[in-house]
């Protein structure tokens, strides 16, 4: 019996309802989620991997359902290579946004615009695939059985909303893109011409869900699959294998629907499902992945299993694994592929893996969803620790201050149950999943509490991770995102603010700390990785961290010309995205390594390689957690001037070096050679044996250790009787108008008479040199805009550095030097640099001494502080001692080794996707620039040690570049010369640069010698 409305009331009406794709739910007509299953030998039919019949609509209900029909012409329709990415074939385009969600925020609605996208795939069963009998059709042409069990259709990705159909009939509707979804479809299939139709629409409810920092790429990304359960088959199954450290002992045991039979050959194990096996065992790390091959035996199916054992805790406020605390040298990983996006082929995962243990790296956050199945395989194999997290990020929300954010909305409660779910369930059995995470920067809500509850009902062997509440009330760990170097200090000592809640504020204190994001490694950088490390490795709450991120997403495009460049926001005409942001990783979109994760290699290695004790011996530490030192091997190398003179093998001590102990080890006797100079003792931790993952000899660690000094040239002396200056009037020419009103002739050199600009030496042309203050600024210098810190690329733009002009003020001969005064300033500025140039010289050589005079309040530091050059266009040969092989700024230093480098002009760039400062090679002594490997060319030696850097662009045309395709050769080598630098920090998405490492624009003098290279041997 209703009750009526009082007089006046206004009458409610029930919302009217919404499309499926805008249902909150997770879906229609999906079986539940289970574990995966590759090692089973039931029978699968690969649906993917071939082209489909495709159709695009620029809106949902352009088309009705007909073309589910299993009659329906596609003759019209295109074709499309499944798993894809519609936008990746010339359907529509991709965009990219960090935060902002690219379509009004009205959640759950979604706009009209909506690409949608309709699949056909028609499909033949092999022939003796089982087949239900009593079908006319399968009496004729299939395989009829009483009893032939169940198929499933499996999709393992699809994005964002799909709705399914097969030969006609509709089996459902589901969301969650990175997640598996399965149908029963067995009694629908025929013998021949099976008709699969799928619907998938770019915008649902679940977008509202997945706001990921990525570009938002539509389709079917993974694979489609038939997979046979015969009767009696594996439902599911649980995999138990804990370890106790205290004994050595393991303990397996497995949980399967229906019951069957575990046998693991290599213990001489052989039980029922359900009951336990305990015994001696090689636990399962990241550092010794070891697994044992097991089989689990259910009816007529057989599943391989690998079966790691470890037990995670966290205990007395740290993070343990085998009773031993973990420190994670971890990435984040999104799934890219600059030409397939977010479709990731095996072979690209290992790709990926190899590369990460061959950098060091232990560990992979999965941001910020499940990656693809077959990832965490490889990492049970390899060796990685795993954050595994769910396909979950709400940020937009935060960003607006929303409340109608859903993880604190109970209607949209059961999908993110049935996230994390999906999750749980498909990846519970491997060992490098360690921790479980509830999703990425959705701030708080009851929505994350109830999956929080869920995980841990099901699974209380991982402890949970979630980084966007820092209140901690569902987390295991205190996680943050880009702390300062000092707040990681007092984070390390629980001396971090405290909370208003003194429970809530005990609680976290008592937890261990991790980094899930830190040291942003967009375009060059991240600096400060060093001191993170130390943090890491001195505060034992401090668990280390991911560093963000593993690749640059951009995807590749080509100029008509065929040169590749990568694209990023913007670039596809999106009118809200967040430009090169997607660009922020390791390695670049091709895969090749930036210098920031060689940086990375070094600065986590696990062996530690410094001065011994005693004069003439090494320090050797183990920073593993859990092996000693028997896997290495230790090389040794004796060079001067670069050149290695003398090496052999370093014998470790037999017996074991623990994790965390040191060894004194003796050097042999620096060898006997009537070679004079810089001596260094270079000491490599390689690879005793091959690995999965690298051969034999690979790198692990190295350090140098200085055996001899020689200073870079004689600070007061030439090593010549000093040349006069004088002036000439010169001949009609070049040189002639170049120098207006004379020249002036100092040893080598020609000088222009009125500037005191260098025109040659010897007989090399040359442009400058003259004081250089600008960089093309860097992603990090440019900083985020929503940084709260000062950004100094803004700021030196805004005072004008970028465009800075010299006058010369005067050009002075005396008895044995040319010296020209002049003022560099900008416009619009009263800030300025007095500088004096003061060259001297003999026969064969040309020494420059820079004075520079800050005039006016420099509250900001410079870019750089040196000279810039130019040479012609022919001298493309670079040979330098000092650091290298890479580049190096004075927070990214980490790899550079002391040794004597070739490279070219050409190799010395930088490629990062966004052009930016980049190649300067730090500590340099002496550089020549020559024509050809072995020719004749300018040799610049420095007083101490500079910055070098050479390229064929202006630093100007470089800051210009928005590609690497803008970037063209001129006829001059433009090189600069630098007494400072200023580092590079993580500003893009961090902190900026320590103040250590700050290029303070205060009174400066340094110098250099030049030389026609051929009289330097």
């Amino acid at each position: 019996m209703s009750t009526p409305l009082s007089a006046g009331q206004p009458r409610s009406s029930a919302p009217p309802p919404v499309p499926y794709y805008e249902d909150v739910s997770p879906g229609t007509g999906c079986l539940a989620p289970r574990a995966w299953t590759p090692g089973s030998d039931a029978r699968c039919l690969t649906l993917s991997g071939t082209v489909w019949k495709f159709r695009l609509s620029p809106t949902a209900d352009r088309h009705d359902d007909a073309f589910a029909d299993p009659h329906y012409d596609d003759t019209q329709w295109a074709e499309l290579p499944v798993p894809s990415h519609w936008v990746l074939h010339g359907h529509g385009a991709p965009a990219y946004t960090n935060v902002r969600y690219p379509f009004p925020v009205d959640p759950p609605h979604v706009p009209d615009e909506n690409p949608t996208g309709d699949h056909r795939h028609v499909f033949d069963l092999p022939d003796d695939w089982p087949l239900p009998s009593g079908d006319t059709d399968t009496a004729l042409h299939g395989s009829p059985v009483e009893d032939p069990g169940e198929t499933l259709l499996r999709f393992e990705g699809v994005e964002s909303c799909a709705r399914v159909w097969l030969n006609g009939q509709e089996l459902g509707k589901f969301q969650g893109s990175r997640l598996p979804h399965e149908f029963a479809v067995g009694a629908l299939l025929r013998p021949r011409g099976n008709v699969l139709a799928v619907r998938v629409h770019q915008w649902s409810a679940a977008s509202y869900l997945e706001d990921q920092d990525m570009w938002w790429l539509p389709g079917i990304f993974r694979e489609v699959t038939l997979l046979l359960r015969p009767v009696g088959a594996v439902r599911d199954h649980t995999v138990h294998a804990e370890f106790d450290h205290t004994t050595g002992r393991g303990t397996l045991r497995v949980e399967s629907d229906p019951p069957g039979r575990i046998t693991v050959p290599e213990l001489g194990w052989e039980l029922s499902t359900g009951e336990t096996a305990t015994g001696q065992v090689e636990p399962w790390t990241a550092e010794s992945p070891r697994l044992y091959d097991a089989e689990l035996a259910v009816g007529d199916e057989r599943i391989a299993l690998r079966v790691g054992f470890r037990t995670v805790v966290v205990e007395n406020g740290l993070f343990k694994v085998n009773g031993r605390r973990v420190l994670l040298r971890g990435v984040n990983r999104h799934e890219f592929h600059p030409e397939t996006g977010r479709t990731v082929d095996h072979e690209t995962m290992r790709r990926d893996l190899v590369m990460m243990k061959q950098h060091n790296i232990n560990a992979v956050r999965t941001s910020h969803y499940p990656p693809h199945p077959a990832f965490l395989d490889l990492c049970d194999e390899l060796g990685l620790w795993v954050v595994d997290e769910c396909d979950l990020e709400t940020h937009g929300f935060v960003e607006l201050k929303d409340a109608r954010n859903p993880v604190n909305d109970e209607r949209w409660t059961p999908a993110l149950l049935d996230r994390a779910a999906r999750m749980v369930e498909r990846d519970k059995n491997h060992p490098s999943v360690v921790i479980w995470s509830l999703g990425n920067e959705c701030g708080g809500g009851a929505g994350l509490s109830a999956m929080a509850r869920w995980i841990r009902q099901r699974d209380p062997s991982r402890p949970l991770h979630y980084e966007g509440d820092h209140t901690c009330p569902d987390s295991d760990f205190y996680s943050r995102m880009y702390l300062p170097h000092a707040g990681v200090e007092l984070v390390g000592r629980r001396e971090e603010p405290a909370l208003d809640d003194p429970a809530q504020d005990a609680r976290r204190r008592a937890l261990p700390f991790i980094l899930c994001e830190y040291a942003h490694a967009m375009g060059n950088g991240p600096g400060g990785l060093s001191e993170y490390q130390r943090l890491f490795e001195t505060y034992e709450r401090c668990h280390g961290g991911f560093v963000w991120e593993w690749i640059d997403h951009g995807l590749a495009r080509r100029t008509e010309d065929g040169r590749t460049w990568f694209a990023y926001g913007g670039d596809f005409g999106e009118e809200v995205h967040d430009g090169n942001f997607v660009c922020d990783g390791l390695v670049f979109p091709d895969r090749t390594p930036s210098p920031g994760l060689v940086e990375l290699k070094k600065v986590i290695e696990p062996v530690r390689i410094g001065p011994g004790a005693a004069p003439g011996s090494v320090l050797v530490t183990n920073g593993h957690d859990f092996l000693g030192l028997s896997h290495l091997a230790l090389e040794w190398s004796y060079e001067i001037e670069g050149e290695q003179v003398s090496g052999g093998m370093l014998p470790l001590p037999e017996g074991p070096v623990p994790p965390g102990s040191s060894v004194d080890l003796p050097l042999p006797s620096p060898p006997e050679t009537v070679r004079a100079g810089e001596a260094w003792w270079t000491v490599r931790a390689v690879l005793a044996h091959p690995t999965p993952w690298a051969d034999r000899g690979h790198p692990v660690a190295w350090g140098q250790l200085r055996a001899a000094e020689r200073e870079y040239p004689p600070a007061t002396t030439l090593p010549s009787v000093p040349a006069a200056p004088r002036r000439y009037e010169a001949p009609d020419g070049p040189e002639k108008r170049d120098g207006g009103g004379g020249q002036v002739r100092l040893g080598p050199a020609v000088f222009a008479a009125d500037s005191g600009a260098l025109l040659q030496l010897g007989g090399i042309p040359l442009q400058g040199p003259r004081l250089d203050v600008w960089r093309a600024t860097t992603d990090n210098d440019d900083g985020a805009p929503f940084q709260p810190d000062v950004r100094n690329g803004p700021l030196w733009r805004r005072h004008g550095l970028h465009r800075m002009r010299h006058r010369t003020d005067s050009v002075e001969l005396t008895q044995d030097a040319l010296v020209v005064r002049t003022r560099v300033a900008a416009a619009a500025s009263a800030l300025g640099l007095r500088t004096v140039y003061r060259w001297t010289g003999t026969i064969d050589r040309l020494r420059l001494t820079v004075t520079v005079e800050p005039e006016g309040n420099w509250h900001f530091p410079l870019p750089r502080l040196g000279v810039r050059l130019g040479l012609p266009e022919s001298y493309g040969h670079v040979r330098w001692f000092g650091g290298g092989p890479g580049e190096g700024y004075p927070d990214t230093t980490a790899a550079a080794r002391t040794g004597l480098w070739r490279s070219t002009v050409d190799a010395l760039q930088t490629p990062y996707v966004r052009p930016q400062e980049n190649g300067a090679r730090p500590d340099v002594r002496w550089a020549e620039l020559t024509r050809g490997p072995e020719g004749p060319g300018l040799r610049v030696e420095a007083d101490g040690m500079c910055w070098f850097t050479a390229r064929r662009w202006t630093a100007e045309q470089l800051d210009a570049a928005e590609h690497t395709t803008d970037l063209v050769a001129g006829e001059t080598v433009w090189v600069n010369l630098d007494h400072g630098m200023h580092g590079i920090g993580s500003q893009s998405c961090g902190p900026g640069v320590l103040p250590q490492h700050q290029l303070t624009a205060e009174p400066a003098e340094f110098g250099f010698t030049f030389l026609e290279a051929a009289s330097a041997r």
